[in-house]
């Protein structure tokens, strides 16, 4: 379903930048530094060259098949960005550039435009907003951060770029691999439903991990999140359930309180596993990824208390 994002046979880097440090330069040195397979295009009208790899000054220039475009340029100018990368005939854009929805009202009207502008292409978009995604089974970082996991079977989404990094060290930390790992950012198109109904088709992922701050459609939600929990264990960890994380979400507590019981029913009506605590995320995910599946409905339970 999502072939172009998670294994593109071309990757472009727009804003690819010869500068170590920034977001375009890391994009490009990831990506070469992991043995990626397929072709890195870097974008630059500035630059002959980024790490060796030969740059235009934008996609016509190049004028090969393009699957996945990935754009690392200031704000004003991502839209011209996304029409050269439809024109080009990628098949998925992951707009990595801040400065839209979360701005304000004029940065959720462009960033509606952009997801039009995809959508009446057929093309996937992630983001805007984001750090990327990272599919190890494909030698593929896709992202600005440096850490590439070994291979496993836990896939990530979030809508935190500081999570997403948080999981790569605590994965690093335990040895334990990872299949894929996506930040979706402002959810413009690509959302959690797309991620979860992806992950449960992988073969190499044996556990879903998720972070959530809202969930985009709630019905969709329930009826992708019960099919793959069918399937494999699917874990979330919701944010704003404390009062200081209902605070920091918004003043109206009120509503975000009674908010959060519906996410909690709709977790358990889907059978996920709502982890209450990052430390709890990250336990199940080892749990799960560590252990097999029981293959039936015979569980046994030993325990050193009793009680209810």
């Amino acid at each position: 379903m999502l072939e172009a994002l998670f294994e593109p046979a071309s990757v472009a880097v727009i804003g690819a930048s010869r500068t170590p440090g920034k977001v375009g330069h890391e994009l490009v040195a990831n990506l070469a530094a992991n043995r990626f397979g397929g072709t890195i295009v870097p974008i630059n009208p500035g630059a002959p060259e980024v790490l060796g790899i030969k740059c235009y000054p934008d996609l016509a220039a190049w004028g090969g098949k393009l699957d996945l475009s990935i754009i690392a340029i200031p704000a004003a100018h991502v839209p011209a960005a996304v029409d050269a990368s439809i024109r080009a005939g990628a098949k998925a854009i992951i707009i990595i550039t801040a400065g839209f929805k979360e701005t304000g009202a004029d940065g959720a009207s462009v960033e509606r435009e952009i997801a039009r502008m995809c959508s009446m292409s057929g093309t996937r978009l992630l983001g805007p907003n984001c750090l990327g995604i990272i599919n190890t089974h494909h030698s593929m970082n896709a992202s600005f951060s440096k850490r590439m996991p070994s291979k496993g079977g836990i896939s990530f989404f979030s809508q935190s770029g500081a999570l997403c990094t948080a999981i790569l060290d605590w994965a690093a930390s335990r040895h334990l691999g990872m299949s894929k790992l996506v930040s979706m950012g402002n959810k413009a198109d690509l959302n959690e439903n797309d991620f979860l109904e992806a992950f449960a088709d992988d073969p190499n992922t044996r556990v879903i991990a998720g972070y959530l701050e809202s969930i985009s459609a709630g019905d969709s939600f329930i009826e992708a999140a019960e099919s793959a929990s069918g399937r494999k264990p699917v874990v979330i960890f919701k944010a704003g359930t404390t009062q200081a994380g209902v605070k920091a979400a918004s003043s109206h507590t009120g509503s975000l309180a009674g908010a959060d019981i519906a996410y909690g029913a709709a977790f358990a009506r889907s059978g996920v596993i709502r982890a209450e605590t990052f430390e709890a995320l990250f336990d199940y995910a080892t749990a799960f990824a560590m252990q097999p599946l029981p293959r039936g409905r015979r569980v046994a339970i030993i325990t050193n208390a009793g009680g209810p």
